[in-house]
C-alpha cells in the first residue's frame, strides 16, 4: 500500500445551516457528528449537558422546531434547514426567561446539570399545555432525570412559570 493510502483521509463533511436560538449558523459538519456536539463544540453553546449519550438522562435536551428532543441522538445533519433552542435562547435581552425565573424563584435546581434539558422540555409542555396539572408535569418531564433535587420543586417552578405566562397573555 502507498503512504497516501495509509494516511489520514480528509473527512467527509457536509455544509449545514441551522436556526439556533433565533440567528442562523452555518457550518461543514461530518454526516455522524451528534447535534449536542454540534452545539457544544462547533458553536460552543455549552448550556446543553451530556450526560449519558444514551437518551436515558435528558441532560442534552433542546427544542427541535419547538419538539423536546434529546440532542444526544439526533445527528446534526438532521437539524440542517430546522429551528434549534437551546438554554442560551430563553432569555431576552437581560431578562429571565419565567421558567429560568421560577427555577431560581423555586429553586427547581441544586447542582443544576439537568436544569437545561428539564428548562426546554418544561417550556415545550407550556407551549403546549398553559395550564398542567402537577400529574401532566411529571409526565412531560419523566423523560428528564434529575440525581439531586427530588422533582418536587422543579414540578412547582413549572407550575409558577406557567402562572405567570398566563398572566402575560
Amino acid at each position: 500500500m502507498s503512504e497516501t493510502m495509509i494516511g489520514a483521509a480528509p473527512p467527509f463533511t457536509r455544509q449545514i445551516t441551522v436556526q439556533v436560538n433565533g440567528e442562523p449558523r452555518q457550518a461543514d459538519v461530518e454526516p455522524r457528528l451528534l447535534l449536542a456536539h454540534f452545539l457544544r463544540q462547533t458553536l460552543g453553546l455549552t448550556g446543553t449537558h451530556i450526560g449519558c449519550d444514551t437518551t436515558s438522562c435528558g441532560a442534552c435536551t433542546v427544542l427541535l422546531d419547538g419538539t423536546p428532543v434529546k440532542s444526544c441522538t439526533v445527528l446534526a445533519v438532521q437539524a440542517d434547514g430546522r429551528d434549534v433552542q437551546t438554554v442560551e435562547g430563553l432569555m431576552s435581552g437581560a431578562a429571565l426567561h419565567p421558567i429560568q425565573q421560577a427555577f431560581h424563584e423555586e429553586h427547581g435546581l441544586q447542582c443544576g446539570y439537568c436544569t437545561p434539558g428539564m428548562m426546554l422540555t418544561s417550556v415545550a409542555l407550556l407551549a403546549e399545555n398553559p395550564d398542567p396539572t402537577e400529574e401532566e408535569i411529571r409526565w412531560a418531564i419523566s423523560g428528564q432525570i434529575c440525581r439531586c433535587t427530588g422533582y418536587q420543586n422543579i414540578v412547582k417552578a413549572v407550575q409558577s412559570a406557567a402562572a405567570t405566562l398566563r398572566e402575560g397573555s
